[in-house]
């Protein structure tokens, strides 16, 4: 079953280690995992923990979700960023009531299939919430299996098969323990055997670590700078969008003209809030447009 030592002794540091997050305690239902899973996508927990605390007393399963509309999702969501995941969660609550009964499924494949749950967030949802034996691989883990298995200081710029079979190797068999173990590898790698100054001192895998051991080679090739976010279009649309969350009723176009002075960018960053389904047009024949809001608003 491959290297189940590996695992035993990230459990162990997890247990004496892991961040009290209420998204791990015991009595949390499978909804409020799965709402964890995406909003903690590309998003620190520091961030994470207000608006999901917020968005679970406002709408607690799914079916309170799905009956309300996808622009109080876009609202809640407020700056947590990459708004489009609110939108994904509102069709998923939608599809869960519809075809579920309400209830997030146990099933793999039926996982997948929800709107916005991709390979991580099935994975985790089915790990976390029903206990079960599967791979949860995301940037984290990654970078603590190519590092203490194979030796190298960085996994790639995105999830492959293989990512997913080296990571299920070191799974024990017993499938709550494995559940236990995936998480222990996202919190190593979260805390301890981050990208930039790994704390190996305080890693349990210091002495079996295959890139320790090399001499903690650097990456092999150009070195991926962070994402920049001051006069992107990201920054435009998040203006745009901050407008139209604050407003009670649709925005007039000379309201959002005053966003951003590039005529150019803010009127791009706008189509493609349209184009994400975000943003609406309040009357659609008209040419150019009027007003908008956000979808679903009206």
């Amino acid at each position: 079953m491959g290297d189940v030592s590996f695992a035993d002794a990230a459990i162990d540091w997890f247990d004496d280690n892991a961040r009290d997050l209420p998204w791990r305690e015991p009595t949390t239902s499978p909804w409020a995992i799965l709402v964890s899973e995406v909003m903690l996508q590309q998003t620190p927990v520091v961030r994470v923990l207000p608006a999901w605390l917020a968005w679970l007393d406002r709408w607690p399963d799914p079916a309170a979700l799905a009956a309300d509309s996808p622009a109080e999702a876009i609202r809640m969501w407020n700056r947590l960023g990459y708004p489009r995941r609110a939108l994904r969660l509102h069709e998923c609550a939608t599809v869960l009531v519809h075809r579920h009964g309400g209830q997030v499924p146990t099933d793999l494949d039926e996982l997948l299939a929800l709107p916005g749950v991709g390979t991580y967030t099935a994975r985790a949802v089915a790990a976390f919430a029903y206990g079960q034996r599967h791979p949860v691989v995301d940037t984290n883990v990654r970078r603590l299996v190519a590092r203490a298995i194979d030796g190298a200081a960085d996994a790639g710029p995105a999830t492959r098969p293989a990512d997913l079979v080296a990571t299920a190797a070191l799974l024990p068999a017993d499938p709550a323990r494995a559940a236990r173990a995936s998480a222990a590898f996202m919190e190593l790698g979260a805390l301890v055997c981050v990208a930039r100054t790994p704390r190996c001192g305080g890693c349990p895998m210091a002495r079996r670590c295959a890139w320790r051991a090399a001499g903690r080679p650097a990456p092999v090739g150009p070195s991926r700078r962070p994402q920049q976010y001051a006069g992107t279009d990201r920054q435009v649309r998040g203006l745009l969008l901050a407008v139209l969350r604050d407003a009670t009723g649709p925005v007039p176009q000379q309201r959002l003209d005053v966003v951003w002075p590039d005529a150019l960018q803010r009127r791009r960053a706008l189509a493609s809030l349209i184009e994400d389904g975000l943003v609406e047009p309040v009357a659609p024949d008209d040419t150019p447009p009027t007003a908008y809001a956000l979808a679903g608003q009206g």
